[in-house]
């Protein structure tokens, strides 16, 4: 396959609708990360701005990954994404390894290098991610094949989402299947395979359950009814529903809200879209929600302009990741799912998912920078050019619709 330096092309503008919603809902998710922990900040550190401080500094970090994933040609990545993926699986499995990984809430899920905590199952989202997009667009139309496609697709996302289950993250974890199942689906799936994969997925949850701790448990019941022990195990989806309730239609005003006063766990990190619906109100939530909505439509269209097969299943899989992020939060909050501990993207406190989500977003913008007839150039018998021509339908149906 022949590749033209990037320099060398005549490169399009960033989409700066993309840039512009990511600037806005940083803007507000650090308001909000101040006003949702500023009471926990001063009563734990005597500092009202300790989380607002740590969370400038990862957006600056961020920011800093986000404009070198933006200016780096995206093909390096692809040379990259087995080395990233082998060193996420080393993480995960360090992680697990007594004395390294460090426990917050009962579950094992963050390395601690010092002052700083990362965390490596938001790492695995954007290596899963990155590898599967390579994986796929070198294998072509044999992705239909199930010794060839399914089978091994199946062992690589298993491996990856069971160290993840195993802190316990199955948050994180559904995640990532989900986010894999997209791919390969855009990547040229067939309906039988992706039968076969609910199928398993069914299968595995009915297992899982039969294997849940205690206080997973419980988080099925609050879901089920979380008025029955609003005291115990319904105090968290309790609470969070009568912050968005109480906001009504326009909220109590930026910093006015009560719930962070110790009745919402966690305000400023799983459950700051409470505090927002509490604060802002219904406009508030439908606004933050747009945002988002113009990200997705943004990265989408990205996906179906990309230059090549390997451009488009990673844009699809970081605009999955994302989305899909949000929607499990989003649906969290207000009761939709159980309880798990995702944060919800550019918006929650999270040094880990914050870097993330910005250099997932910088990759966006790099493949958003390429015409495609400038370096679509793969010979008509490669994978690629085979999974261009057929297995794309679904992804350019889309931005077929979302343009018109």
């Amino acid at each position: 396959m022949t590749h033209l330096p990037v320099d060398k092309l005549q490169a399009r503008r960033p989409d700066y609708l993309l840039m512009a919603s990511t600037i806005a809902l940083l803007v507000l998710g650090t308001l909000m990360v101040y006003s949702a922990s500023f009471v926990v900040a001063h009563n734990e550190f005597n500092d009202d701005a300790y989380f607002l401080v740590r969370q400038l500094a990862w957006i600056g970090l961020g920011a800093i990954g986000m404009l070198l994933a933006m200016r780096l040609d995206y093909r390096r990545w692809r040379l990259l994404s087995l080395p990233i993926m082998l060193a996420c699986i080393g993480l995960l499995v360090l992680v697990l390894v007594p004395g390294i990984g460090a426990s917050n809430y009962g579950a094992v899920r963050w390395i601690k290098l010092g002052p700083l905590q990362i965390q490596p199952s938001e790492i695995a989202k954007l290596a899963v991610t990155l590898y599967l997009a390579d994986w796929l667009a070198r294998r072509g139309p044999i992705v239909g094949e199930f010794f060839k496609g399914l089978l091994p697709f199946a062992i690589i996302v298993a491996i990856v989402a069971a160290l993840i289950a195993v802190q316990p993250d199955l948050g994180t974890t559904a995640i990532v299947v989900g986010v894999s199942a997209c791919i390969f689906f855009v990547g040229g799936a067939n309906l039988l395979q992706i039968a076969l994969l609910y199928l398993a997925g069914a299968c595995a949850g009915v297992a899982l359950l039969a294997h849940l701790s205690g206080y997973q448990l419980e988080r099925i019941r609050a879901f089920l009814d979380p008025w029955s022990d609003i005291q115990g195990s319904g105090w968290h989806t309790a609470q969070g529903l009568i912050a968005v309730g109480s906001g009504g239609l326009f909220g109590h005003g930026l910093g006015n809200g009560l719930q962070k006063f110790y009745w919402v766990p966690n305000a400023h990190t799983d459950a700051i879209f409470a505090i927002i619906g509490e604060e802002l109100g219904f406009v508030g939530c439908v606004g933050v929600l747009m945002l988002f909505g113009i990200l997705f439509w943004r990265g989408f269209l990205i996906a179906w302009r990309a230059p090549d097969a390997f451009a488009r299943l990673f844009a699809t899989g970081l605009t999955c990741m994302l989305a899909v992020q949000t929607l499990v939060n989003v649906a969290v909050v207000t009761n939709s799912l159980p309880y798990t501990g995702v944060t919800l993207p550019l918006l929650s406190f999270g040094g880990s998912s914050t870097v993330i989500s910005l250099v997932a977003i910088g990759l966006l913008l790099n493949i958003s920078r390429l015409p495609a007839a400038a370096v679509d150039v793969e010979p008509r018998s490669s994978p690629a050019h085979a999974l261009r021509g057929s297995s794309t339908t679904v992804t350019r149906r889309l931005g077929r619709r979302l343009c018109a």
